[in-house]
């Protein structure tokens, strides 16, 4: 055992007990590989949750971070901050839409969208709005993106929840319109273009073409929660985009920044000037770091072609997923697996969360959601070698579990 051991035998007395943590701490990584303190190599199909885009040590995004580090890091919103007017054309040019709100956080954007949306109803003289959400969705864990999240496990403990939801199941335009028949009170539908936490469980593409006319003819706001399944992961900017529609709300942030915090909502014409100065902010949304990691992560994004490659090898990674346990999906011990690009979930009959810590013993991260599905949300530069490598250790692993 090395010196540092101790880090990763017991967790620290100081630090609040929020996590369930593996025993293991990182140290330093390099493209998809990442090593901890005692040395132990383990291949990344976690992407620090979906959050680094572009791997780890990135040859032109570190020089990129540390040239603005000797720069500035932080400038408050007193003051213009020329990138961000960089990184927001680029998102507009990007999504089809008009102006954006930076923040930190996934949280924080969801919350900024539920603000427009409320707003957006006041501002008709709707006294108490109403937007609908979904089974199973997960918006974040301040009070107002729980009481949106499909959760009830995470929001237990936490009442009262905030009122103002309406919540349905996915792929079901007949539920949406039963839920809100004669309500004039709902201003619009929040959801998931591909749910995460909940399970990798995709929208279909007609249901969100429904969704974007039910919008039109209500005068509802289309809000789609893109902060896990957007920024290329699919295998184009935004998974929304798949269905030819542009919401007029999407709250992103994991990827955007490749690791270094930022959130953002881009909003298209119906809720870019709903907000004015005053009626929201924050403090450390985009700071001068955080935009300059969000326009690097694009511009390599582009130059790297990591779209194509996410569609590519996350289309081979699913098949050769489906290929190594095709007695198990034919038995239905493994129900299903799922998702699109490099956000794939591999759902069992069983409880999995075992997994985690079975796998890392051999060498590869990954996540259990939903209790019993794998998600795998790797950064963008992984290769079809490095996703045979991800299926060598997994497969068996579900194999042996399934068998047990």
């Amino acid at each position: 055992m090395t010196a540092q051991s101790p880090l990763i035998e017991a967790s620290s007395p100081h630090v609040m007990n929020t996590y369930g943590r593996l025993p293991l701490a990182l140290s330093h990584g390099q493209g998809c590989r990442v090593w901890d303190v005692n040395g132990k190599a383990y291949l990344d199909a976690l992407g620090g949750i979906a959050v680094n885009t572009l791997g780890h040590n990135h040859p032109e995004l570190v020089p990129a971070l540390q040239d603005q580090i000797s720069k500035i890091i932080h400038s408050c919103n007193y003051y213009h901050v020329p990138l961000q007017e960089t990184l927001a054309k680029k998102l507009v040019e990007l999504s089809g839409m008009s102006n954006v709100f930076f923040c930190s956080t996934g949280l924080e954007a969801n919350e900024a969208a539920l603000k427009l949306a409320r707003k957006f109803g006041h501002d008709q003289g709707i006294e108490r709005p109403e937007i609908v959400v979904y089974e199973k969705a997960f918006h974040g864990r301040s009070i107002a993106t729980l009481s949106a999240t499909g959760n009830p496990k995470v929001q237990a403990g936490f009442g009262p929840l905030v009122e103002g939801f309406i919540r349905v199941p996915l792929n079901n335009i007949d539920s949406l319109k039963a839920a809100t028949a004669g309500n004039p009170n709902v201003v619009a539908v929040f959801l998931e273009a591909i749910q995460g936490e909940g399970g990798i469980n995709p929208m279909h593409l007609d249901y969100l073409r429904e969704v974007r006319a039910l919008c039109d003819e209500r005068n509802w706001l289309m809000m789609i929660d893109e902060v896990q399944c957007g920024m290329g992961r699919t295998g184009k900017w935004f998974a929304h985009q798949w269905a030819g529609i542009t919401p007029d709300v999407m709250p992103l942030a994991k990827g955007l920044g490749s690791g270094v915090p930022v959130g953002a909502v881009v909003a298209g014409p119906k809720a870019a000037q709903i907000f004015q100065p005053g009626n929201h902010g924050t403090t450390f949304g985009g700071n001068p770091l955080a935009m300059r990691a969000g326009v690097e992560t694009i511009r390599i994004m582009e130059q790297e072609g990591l779209l194509e490659n996410a569609a590519r090898v996350g289309a081979y990674l699913s098949q050769a997923l489906a290929t190594a346990l095709a007695a198990e999906l034919a038995s239905g011990a493994v129900r299903e697996i799922r998702g699109h690009g490099l956000m794939i979930g591999v759902e069992l009959a069983k409880p999995c969360g075992v997994l985690l810590q079975q796998c890392a013993e051999h060498g590869l991260l990954i996540s259990v959601t939903a209790d019993t599905v794998v998600r795998l949300v790797p950064p963008l530069i992984m290769t079809q070698q490095e996703s045979d490598e991800v299926v060598s250790i997994l497969c068996p692993l579900i194999q042996q579990l399934l068998q047990a």
